[in-house]
């Protein structure tokens, strides 16, 4: 592990990290990732001007809502929170307010990033109890060691309707504690991640996320104002890609970018090796990817693009000499990726989950998920729905994937859920 890293994040502790992933990363795929391995986590990119409204305005096509981001109790750390936004000012006072939580109000906030000009703010439809964002959301307890699987067998599945997620006997889940204000660091983020990368259509159109590498002078304003608001015992990190596009002034303007942030005091970059333009299509340029992490030393750089496997991970590292890896799709459906590539760099065999450990996260994730949607959403209707996004990646671990692939897709329930694992996922096939 890179010294330069754990110097700043102690317990992070191996070269790979789980990216945040717009829909996904969760709290709860962030404590199933830790508890297999994952050192250290990332939220999806959280739009500056709703943290700044404390959930209020909120066009849900923009970005992730900031219930499903805020830390995740004592066993969802260490986190770094990504924000993404058009105007440094608003940049640097959402920052400073994920940093703080709670020390002011979303007022203060508000007179903080635009004086006596903060505009009105309209509550979101729907978003029952996350009025009050960041301020009013509750992070889960522990729940277990980090890497490991749970204290107790998770039978019988307990998912009791009506029941607060994680009541009853057996459960890691000793209630939901507040983990923000005061000395607990539970609901506090260690880092703060700039978001230079985003290639979604409507953040281009806004001038946010990745068309900053066509506007590098912006770019570089909204990276110092950051950097200036908040102390200097928080790191701060940037997500970029290679380029706007594959001609050589946006290639020059990505140089530009990560040495001014380099210079200011940035503790590493993770840079994704496809263009903006490229979105998700096409090959993932290692081999630009090593030049980009020749040219610039003076931190680390971790790598992302084409992470599918816990050997892919070696290889990246091996190839571009980047300080570790981002690992994003890869492990969507997959938290065994990371305890993988652990056993890989201990030069242990990487083993295919078996039945019963795909079994016990099937389990353990839909009850996290249960956990944190009771408290702002409709329960388990919701989380029904929201697995199976997740189930349909699980699957593919399964010798039957494409019949258990099917059934969960037709989840709506717990007991449908119970259901699939007990048909399933009851024995070794």
């Amino acid at each position: 592990m890179d010294p330069r890293v754990t110097a700043l994040v102690p317990a992070f502790d191996a070269p790979f990290f789980q990216a945040g992933l717009a829909g996904y990363s969760d709290a709860a795929m962030r404590i199933i990732a830790r508890r297999h391995g994952c050192p250290y986590c990332v939220t999806e990119a959280l739009l500056d001007r709703t943290l700044l409204a404390g959930g209020r305005g909120f066009d849900k096509a923009d970005l992730g809502e900031l219930h499903d981001n805020v830390p995740g109790g004592e066993a969802d750390h260490p986190l770094a929170g990504q924000i993404m936004g058009s105007e440094p000012r608003e940049m640097a006072v959402a920052a400073l307010k994920m940093i703080e939580q709670k020390k002011r109000s979303d007022k203060e906030y508000r007179l903080l990033a635009y004086g006596d000009a903060a505009p009105a703010m309209i509550p979101v439809r729907g978003a029952a109890g996350a009025a009050g964002g960041l301020d009013a959301t509750e992070g889960l307890g522990d729940t277990g060691d980090a890497c490991g699987v749970a204290e107790e067998s998770c039978d019988p599945l307990d998912y009791e309707d009506g029941a607060a997620a994680g009541e009853g006997a057996g459960s890691e889940l000793d209630g939901v504690r507040d983990g923000a204000g005061g000395d607990d660091t539970a609901g506090r983020f260690e880092v703060i991640d700039v978001n230079l990368a985003c290639p979604v259509k409507k953040i281009a159109s806004k001038a946010r996320g990745g068309h900053w590498l066509t506007e590098p002078a912006g770019a570089i304003r909204i990276l110092e104002a950051v950097r200036e608001m908040l102390p200097a015992s928080v790191p701060c990190t940037v997500k970029l890609r290679r380029a706007f596009d594959d001609t050589p002034e946006m290639a020059a303007n990505f140089d530009r970018i990560i040495a001014a942030a380099f210079d200011m005091g940035y503790a590493w970059a993770t840079v994704h090796a496809r263009t903006v333009m490229q979105k998700y299509v096409g090959p993932s340029r290692w081999d630009l990817l090593r030049d980009i992490v020749k040219r610039h030393t003076k931190r680390p750089i971790f790598g992302s693009g084409d992470v599918w496997e816990a050997a892919d991970i070696i290889r990246m590292m091996a190839y571009t000499g980047c300080s570790g890896v981002s690992v994003a799709r890869g492990c969507i459906g997959n938290p065994w990726i990371f305890r993988q590539a652990r056993d890989l760099l201990a030069g242990r065999p990487a083993l295919a989950p078996t039945i019963a450990e795909q079994r016990e996260v099937l389990h353990e994730h839909f009850r996290l998920s249960l956990a944190v949607t009771r408290r702002f959403r409709h329960g388990e209707e919701a989380t029904s729905r929201m697995m199976r996004k997740f189930a349909i990646r699980f699957a593919a671990h399964h010798p039957q994937s494409d019949e258990v692939r099917r059934r969960f897709i037709a989840v709506s329930t717990a007991d449908a859920w119970r259901n699939v694992l007990d048909t399933y996922y009851a024995k070794e096939t």
